[in-house]
């Protein structure tokens, strides 16, 4: 069975991303968002979150661009510059991310990472064992398929999906929500099989998403970065709401199931 997850990122960053989620849920395909706990809209996005019980929450563990939890100080810019710095101990500002998240009462089913750092396997151990520890039971793996853009990163992120997913497979690491039971390898460990649309973030069509559909294989996520009015993060270049209106397109949604997809979120994949 083919089943997507549709994730939209960068819930608490800005108001209008927060809106834009929410809209590609109710009016869209989008299954679940993932929020970001030292976002400067945090306790919006929380309030909003809050009356759409429907839409499943994740966190979106952030270590560039933002300021820590645990100290006050501004991150790194980019994932380049994180990488090239000196770094500490990050298990206890991801710890503070997760449990701040918690604390608000929202039900957390997943873990992934702002500019995919959570890949990195050294940070992707720690998230490993704090999704065990609060007992969240998928966490995204980026394996991305049908990308037209950005294929050089795409490319370091896939060959480290790679080896974890090797690495797990002969270890006895197991997330909470891991299905002992399945035929499908991905789903039994509790994360996906392959990623569509990391590669052109903020920048999906409805004609490409429809495209990237013949990529879906076992678990598959869709990494989408709705908005409405986005007023912060000029920066990235993200057509925000174009994307909303790609994801709330009738044609989208037929596609999916034309190919017997099955839409889910990471909390009901059995």
């Amino acid at each position: 069975m083919k089943r997507l997850i549709v994730t939209a990122d960068d819930i608490g960053l800005d108001r209008g991303m927060t809106a834009g989620a929410i809209r590609a849920h109710r009016e869209g395909i989008v299954t679940a968002c993932s929020i970001v706990a030292n976002g400067r809209e945090f306790d919006d996005a929380v309030a909003r979150l809050r009356e759409v019980p429907s839409l499943e929450v994740g966190v979106h563990l952030a270590l560039v661009e933002e300021r820590a939890l645990t100290t006050g100080a501004p991150m790194p810019r980019n994932y380049v510059r994180f990488v090239l710095g000196r770094r500490g101990d990050v298990e206890p500002e991801l710890r503070a991310q997760i449990e701040k998240v918690l604390a608000t009462g929202l039900r957390v089913t997943h873990l992934n990472g702002h500019q995919h750092l959570h890949m990195l396997p050294r940070i992707r151990r720690v998230v490993e064992r704090l999704a065990q520890e609060y007992g969240i039971g998928y966490v995204r793996v980026v394996n991305d398929r049908g990308g037209k853009s950005r294929r050089l990163s795409m490319a370091v992120l896939s060959s480290l999906s790679r080896a974890k997913r090797g690495i797990i497979g002969t270890t006895a690491l197991r997330l909470p929500g891991m299905r002992g039971g399945s035929t499908d390898p991905a789903l039994a460990r509790g994360m996906n099989s392959v990623t569509i649309g990391v590669a052109e973030a903020g920048h999906l069509t409805a004609q490409r998403i429809v495209e990237l559909l013949d990529h879906v294989d076992g678990v598959t996520e869709l990494v989408t970065h709705p908005g409405l009015g986005v007023t912060g993060y000029p920066h990235w270049g993200y057509a925000w709401d174009e994307e909303t209106r790609a994801l709330c397109d009738p044609a989208v949604r037929e596609a999916i199931a034309a190919r017997g997809i099955q839409l889910v979120g990471p909390q009901n994949l059995s």
